[in-house]
C-alpha cells in the first residue's frame, strides 16, 4: 500500500537527517509519497513567514506530515513555526516517550515514561504586549476545554498502553485558578478511569523527582510550558535530544518531528545524530497502520545504538550521520 505524508525538512541539521528518515522508512519497505513544502527560518526570509500556508494546505490535505527541527529567533523575531502549526491545525497533544536503551551512556538504567503535553494554550499561546516602559506582561491562557481533553488523551495513553498512572504536574499552589483549573479538569477526567492511579505533582518536585528517582513515572500530562520544559529533561536521562522522538496529535492531523532543534553549527558536516527523527519516523508508520514496520525500526534503532561504533559525537562517539543510517538500514530485518 502506498501513502501519503508532507515532509518539511525544516532548517539547520534538519535536511540531513529527515532524509536519513526518509532512507530508514523507505527501506523498512513503506511506501509513502512524501509532498514536500517549506517551512523554517530560510523560509521566513523569502516570504515573511516561517509557516507559509502550502505547509499547513499539505497537511490538512495529507493529514500526516514528518517535520525537521526549524530555528526561532531568540528575543525578538518572528514567531516560532513549531506554536503556530500547533495552533493553526489544533495539535492538542505533544507526545514524547521517554526510554532508556541499551549501550547508551545515561545515569539510569530502567526509565520507562510518557511526557503528554497540552499543546495549544497555556504562557504559548503568544499574548504578550508592553504595559509601559520597561514593563512587558504575558498572559497565560488555560480552558477547561483544552484541559479536559489532553487529560482524556493521557488516560486512554495510558490504557491503550496498559501503564498504571498518570501524574498530573501543576503549580496550582501559586498559580490558583489557571493550574488549579488543569488540575481540577485532570481530577475529573480521572474518575472515568478507575483501574488507573491518578497522581498530583508540583513541577519544581517533580523536576527534582526526575533527576533522582525517574523509574517512579508512567505518564504525566501537563500544560504546555511544564511540558516543553520537562521534555528536554526527559531527553538527557536516556542519552540526551538526539535520542527522543515527539509527535503532535490533533483529530484530523499528526506531525511527527524531534525533540532538538536545528543545531546550524553542525548542518552539512554529516555529524548530526539522525536517531530522534528517524524514531520520529517510525510513530508516523505506527501512525498509518504499519505497527510491525515501526516495531522493526525501532528494533533496528536500539540494536544499532547497542554497538559503541555507532555512536554520534553527541553520544561521545565519532559515527557520522550516513554511517549511523547505515548501520539502522542494517539491522532492519534482523
Amino acid at each position: 500500500m502506498q501513502y501519503r505524508a508532507t515532509l518539511i525538512p525544516g532548517d539547520g541539521i534538519g535536511p540531513e537527517v529527515v532524509e536519513a528518515a526518509v532512507r530508514v522508512v523507505d527501506a523498512a519497505g513503506i511506501r509513502i509519497e512524501w509532498e514536500r513544502v517549506e517551512a523554517g527560518a530560510d523560509v521566513f526570509l523569502k516570504h515573511g513567514t516561517p509557516l507559509p500556508d502550502e505547509a499547513l494546505n499539505s497537511i490538512r490535505k495529507t493529514r500526516t506530515a514528518l517535520k525537521g527541527p526549524i530555528g526561532t529567533p531568540i528575543g525578538g523575531g518572528f514567531k516560532s513555526a513549531n506554536v503556530l502549526m500547533r495552533q493553526a491545525l489544533d495539535l492538542y497533544a505533544c507526545v514524547r516517550p521517554i526510554k532508556t536503551m541499551a549501550g547508551l551512556p545515561t545515569r539510569f538504567t530502567n526509565v520507562d515514561f510518557v511526557i503528554v503535553r497540552e499543546n495549544t494554550e497555556g504562557l504559548y499561546s503568544g499574548l504578550e504586549h508592553r504595559v509601559a516602559p520597561g514593563v512587558v506582561e504575558s498572559l497565560k491562557v488555560v480552558t477547561e476545554h483544552a484541559s479536559l481533553r489532553i487529560a482524556r488523551y493521557a488516560f486512554e495513553l495510558a490504557r491503550n498502553q496498559r501503564r498504571n498512572t498518570v501524574t498530573a504536574i501543576h503549580k496550582a499552589n501559586i498559580m490558583k485558578l489557571t493550574d488549579g483549573l488543569f488540575l481540577e479538569c485532570v481530577r475529573r477526567v480521572a474518575r472515568d478511569y478507575p483501574e488507573i492511579a491518578m497522581k498530583e505533582m508540583i513541577i519544581d518536585n517533580c523536576a527534582m523527582q526526575l533527576v533522582t528517582k525517574p523509574e517512579q513515572f508512567d505518564v504525566l500530562v501537563m500544560d504546555n510550558l511544564y511540558g516543553d520544559i520537562l521534555s528536554d529533561l526527559g531527553a538527557g536521562l536516556v542519552g540526551g535530544l538526539g535520542i527522543v522522538p515527539g509527535s503532535n496529535i490533533g483529530l484530523e492531523c499528526a506531525v511527527f518531528e524531534a525533540v532538538h532543534g536545528s543545531a546550524p553549527d553542525l548542518a552539512g558536516k554529516n555529524k548530526a545524530n539522525p536517531t530522534a527523527v528517524i524514531r520520529s519516523a517510525a510513530q508516523l508508520v505506527g501512525h498509518l497502520g504499519e505497527r510491525d514496520a515501526a516495531a522493526r525500526i525501532e528494533n533496528a534503532v536500539a540494536t544499532a545504538l547497542a554497538d559503541p561504533a555507532n555512536h554520534t559525537g553527541d553520544l561521545g562517539g565519532k559515527a557520522t550521520t550516513k554511517s549511523l543510517t547505515d548501520a539502522i538500514v542494517r539491522h532492519l530485518d534482523d
